[in-house]
């Protein structure tokens, strides 16, 4: 009997443990595909009202850049800490730009309910693709870019934002 429980607490341990390397890398930043920083530079956006956002314009100041969507819980509740870090931060030359996973109606709406002061994109579904192309491999939303003066990758978080991640993002590398 000793043999048996031993045995069925080994293979409980190692299938606890497969879980817990797959939950690990399922929520880890992949490498960024080539070529795809180069590309997100050159890309613009509408923002929910039709107007362009220009990403090239967000270049040479630091960015965070956060994919999210209406439907999204985790997207919603930290909005408001985004908003308050972009007025909290943006004398010292940082900016906020959200990528909506989502459509036009849907933005506008929540956007009447909770406003931001930073441009927001829709980015729709080719956003789900971009944010894979970024290291973001499931797709999973709210997900973070944090991009440097320089326009390079400084710091990428799958999940929601809190105030400590801010905190360290903005000190320097």
């Amino acid at each position: 009997m000793n043999k048996r429980l031993f045995l069925t607490g080994g293979v409980a341990a190692v299938a606890g443990l497969a879980g817990a390397g797959w939950a690990w890398w399922r929520f880890q930043p992949h490498a960024v595909e080539d070529g795809t920083l180069q590309a997100l530079w050159q890309h613009t956006w509408e923002d929910p009202n039709g107007q362009p956002v220009v990403m090239q314009h967000f270049k040479g100041r630091p960015l965070l850049l956060n994919f999210w969507a209406t439907w999204c819980p985790p997207c919603v509740e930290e909005m408001p800490l985004l908003n308050a870090f972009y007025h909290e931060r943006r004398s010292e030359g940082w900016t906020v730009l959200g990528l909506a996973v989502d459509q036009p109606s849907a933005v506008r709406q929540f956007l009447q309910r909770l406003p931001v002061d930073f441009p927001i994109g829709m980015a729709g579904l080719g956003g789900t693709e971009l944010s894979k192309r970024l290291g973001n491999a499931t797709g999973g939303l709210p997900f973070t870019v944090v991009l440097d003066a320089r326009g390079e990758i400084a710091h990428r978080k799958i999940g929601q934002v809190k105030p400590e991640d801010l905190a360290a993002w903005v000190q320097p590398r």
